[in-house]
């Protein structure tokens, strides 16, 4: 395909890479297929454990200079990563759209993040503030300043195969860091196609060789990732189970997490509700991107004087779902990432019905011409009690559980009576309900929105959430802090050497 082409992408694209360098791993063949229809991209190899270890010794080596280089001028590399983004949108866009499964318009929103957090990176540069503190001692300062931490590890899920990195790796970048990047095994080209674009960037600005590093493979290398003690941070995004043994195995030296973790997440639809602007936000947050967002929408908790009119609309707007080839525009979803998902999608359905769930939009598994993959499955929704076992879980799949509520205190007990704390949303027009929902009181997740869904994050914004979603924060705000460490400083410029706390101590 075209887009493979200006990518550099060949068929049998192979190798673990770092700066610009690739290296010739002797590791297993990863092969690539696409889930639209079941062809295959093309293969990497995994990297061995002799491979890695030369890639974290250059990325120890690259990290001695980079760290000295101004912060603007890191940040002057990453604004130039944002331009050459910009001019390999598309066919970036639609590798991410073919390997993945997901729609081409959001695989080219994906895209349009990572251009954004470069933006946001550039500014940051010259923003990586500390602050000054009064001493209580005579004619001394005390301030506090930021450095970089060294190694920062990224290890990135298939469902947003290139953003998430992004996320991480530009304010590493500005911060000071280099990165070391294991990409999923199920999208590995998109990471090929990232070190391509990045090389030609970090080659004209000779950046040292190691400041990019990009690893590919399975649960293996992201364990030599997790236990390495040469790198003190590790920023993770999958599942729930995922994220317990990855974070017991850096605590245990004592090491950094950030961690983007399982979501489950709920839209309350108010009395008080736009149904109209409601109906558009819960079926793109629980249909886009065949609900393989961490952030999709779940479940829906309906006040019970609107939940038959608001069913009713909604279980007439899913007859409409357009399935097919995500490059096709006209669709609105495409493929589940692979047959293994299809089996959780479809167990999933199964427990709901043995629990008593009853489906409104039944499910299933499309055939025919057009969904020879096997990959394409119906989006449905099932009623559902908040209690029910499946309910409480996440499955990365297009079910949408809906239920009733009668006072909002209950709505918000029900919303956050699940293991998982990523996003939520409440649509209302009465000002005391989205300020209860926001309040204290309100929800516990990390992200609460009023009158949009709970996907869409921009960059702005710190983006994770708490509970089992792991309590990380990426992107946008004051997440920059988590990949450097702070360091409190005391100058002294009497003649004098006053102790704290008035403690005398006199020989």
């Amino acid at each position: 395909m075209e887009f493979l082409q200006q990518l550099q992408l060949e068929k049998k694209n192979e190798g673990s890479s770092t700066g610009t360098v690739w290296h010739h791993s002797k590791g297993e063949i990863i092969l690539s297929s696409s889930p639209v229809d079941n062809k295959e991209i093309g293969t990497v190899i995994s990297t061995d454990k002799e491979t890695y270890e030369k890639i974290i010794k250059t990325a120890q080596a690259a990290f001695i200079e980079w760290r000295n280089w101004p912060a603007p001028k890191r940040g002057e590399i990453v604004r130039q990563m944002g331009d050459a983004l910009r001019k390999d949108k598309q066919a970036l866009g639609q590798l991410v759209s073919y390997e993945m499964g997901k729609s081409l318009q959001e695989g080219l929103g994906e895209v349009q993040e990572m251009i954004d957090i470069c933006d946001f990176a550039v500014g940051l540069s010259r923003q990586l503030y500390g602050l000054t503190m009064h001493s209580e001692r005579p004619s001394h300062r005390m301030y506090e300043q930021w450095h970089p931490l060294g190694i920062v590890g990224i290890i990135s899920a298939f469902n947003f195969p290139v953003a998430v990195w992004s996320w991480n790796a530009a304010l590493a970048w500005v911060c000071g860091n280099v990165t070391v990047w294991k990409p999923s095994e199920k999208t590995p080209l998109c990471g090929n196609a990232i070190q391509n674009i990045i090389a030609k960037v970090f080659k004209e600005n000779k950046v040292p060789e190691g400041v990019n590093n990009l690893i590919q493979g399975g649960r293996e290398v992201g364990e030599w990732i997790s236990k390495d003690t040469r790198i003190p941070l590790v920023s993770a995004t999958g599942s729930t189970k995922m994220g317990k043994l990855l974070n017991t195995a850096v605590a245990e030296r004592l090491g950094k997490t950030i961690l983007e973790l399982g979501g489950n997440n709920a839209i309350i639809i108010s009395e008080h509700a736009d149904l109209d602007m409601s109906l558009i936000g819960a079926v793109f947050g629980a249909v886009g991107t065949a609900g393989q967002r961490c952030t999709s929408t779940r479940r829906l908790i309906i006040h019970e004087k609107v939940y038959d009119s608001f069913v009713a609309k909604l279980s007439k707007a899913y007859g409409q779902i357009k399935i097919g080839d995500p490059l096709d525009t006209k669709n609105h979803m495409g493929p589940l990432i692979d047959k293994d998902a299809v089996k959780m999608y479809l167990n999933s359905i199964e427990a709901c019905k043995k629990e008593g769930g009853k489906f409104l939009v039944e499910g299933g598994v499309l055939e025919g011409k057009g969904y020879e993959s096997g990959c394409y499955v119906k989006p449905c929704i099932a009623e559902a009690l908040p209690h029910y076992a499946i309910v409480q879980h996440e499955t990365f799949a297009p079910i949408l559980y809906v239920m009733k509520y009668s006072k909002l205190e209950e709505a918000i007990a029900i919303q956050n009576g699940v293991p998982q704390g990523l996003s939520s949303a409440i649509m209302t027009l009465n000002m005391r309900e989205s300020e209860l929902f926001l309040s204290q009181s309100g929800s516990d997740c990390g992200i609460a929105n009023v009158n949009i869904g709970t996907s869409g994050a921009e960059i702005g914004g710190a983006f994770g959430g708490e509970k089992e979603t792991g309590g990380g924060r990426e992107s946008g705000s004051d997440a920059w802090k988590a990949y450097m460490r702070r360091q409190t400083n005391t100058i002294n410029w009497s003649n004098n050497l006053p102790l704290a706390q008035g403690i005398q101590f006199d020989l």
